[in-house]
C-alpha cells in the first residue's frame, strides 16, 4: 500500500507539473522547498487546486483537517458498512481511489504550506 501511494504521488506530481506548464524536477524542488515559485507558477497553482494564491502563500496549520474525525452523517456511515460488504477486489478499488484523493488533499496541503513567493 505504501508503494502505491508513493505511485499516486508521483502520479499526480507529473500531472501537476504537465497542467501548469512546469518541469517535473522544477516542481518536486517548489515542492520541497529547495526553490521559490514565481507569482505566474503560484497563480498557475493557485488554479489547478482551486484556491487562491494567498492561500498557498499564508496557509496556517489551524486550516488542517482534524488529526481525528467522528462520522456524524448515518449516510456516510452506511455507505462504509455496504463497502465493507464487498468482494476484497472491489474492496482494493474504492480504498485505492479514496486513497488518491486523500492524497491530493495531502499534497494541496503540503503546497499550501511550503510554497511561499
Amino acid at each position: 500500500m505504501i508503494l502505491l501511494s508513493r505511485v499516486v504521488v508521483e502520479i499526480v506530481n507529473v500531472l501537476v507539473a504537465l497542467d501548469i506548464g512546469i518541469g517535473t524536477t522544477n516542481y518536486n524542488r517548489i515542492e520541497n522547498g529547495q526553490r521559490e515559485a514565481s507569482v505566474e507558477v503560484l497563480d498557475k497553482l493557485a488554479k489547478f487546486y482551486d484556491i487562491t494564491i494567498d492561500e498557498i502563500v499564508n496557509f496556517e496549520d489551524k486550516k488542517l483537517p482534524p488529526k481525528e474525525v467522528v462520522v456524524q452523517d448515518k449516510a456516510i456511515l452506511e455507505q462504509v458498512e455496504l463497502i465493507q460488504e464487498l468482494d476484497p477486489d472491489e474492496k482494493t478499488m474504492i480504498f485505492k481511489m479514496i486513497d488518491t484523493f486523500i492524497n491530493q488533499k495531502k499534497f494541496k496541503d503540503f503546497v499550501k504550506q511550503n510554497v511561499a513567493l
